[in-house]
């Protein structure tokens, strides 16, 4: 982690003590576990205690387990994030060859992150940075972890339709474009 942001964990919530159980005490090193923890969609992603059940967990749990622990221990400045951002080749590498075959420069995906102030932090993977996605942000709204399952597919749906709808001469419908992001996301699981 690159920020200064820190806090002391207490024995106050379910996330607190599985953070607490694993002799992690303060939220640098919470974050540092939860980057740590591999790209795997959860059994029960609305169930956050699962992240550590399963060991592993996409961009949503990951952060909103630390949001979670930050309101168990009244830390009002840490904000979960749903950004929708233009997912690429560049910023994506492991999504470029399934956007190629179906020819899409982008893919609007969403993404999950944290914001203290101006500050982002990004603990998808040990290497994610606020500066793989940064410049292609298309929008950013804050959520909160109890948002993490059907509201954000359903945010995200109907983004996806809107853009479509901007887009005509992509000539995919829905289900088609769903598929393909869904394709991405597969590619994003084999790293």
């Amino acid at each position: 982690m690159h920020s200064a942001f820190n806090f002391r964990i207490q024995d106050r919530g379910e996330i607190s003590r599985q953070f607490l159980s694993r002799h992690i005490t303060d939220f640098k090193h919470a974050a540092r576990f939860i980057r740590e923890l591999p790209y795997r969609r959860n059994t029960d992603k609305t169930n956050l205690a699962g992240v550590f059940a399963d060991g592993a967990a996409t961009c949503g749990p990951k952060h909103a387990v630390l949001r979670q622990l930050a309101i168990e221990n009244d830390v009002a400045d840490l904000k979960l994030k749903l950004g929708v951002f233009r997912m690429n080749g560049r910023n994506t590498p492991s999504v470029a060859s399934t956007l190629a075959r179906h020819g899409l420069a982008f893919l609007p995906e969403a993404h999950n992150y944290l914001r203290v102030h101006r500050t982002v932090l990004d603990c998808t993977r040990p290497n994610s940075s606020v500066e793989d996605f940064k410049t292609d942000l298309l929008l950013e709204i804050e959520i909160e972890p109890t948002q993490i399952g059907e509201p954000k597919v359903a945010f995200h749906q109907t983004y996806l339709r809107y853009w479509l709808s901007q887009n005509p001469s992509l000539n995919l419908t829905f289900p088609q474009l769903w598929r393909i992001r869904e394709q991405c996301i597969e590619a994003l699981n084999q790293e």
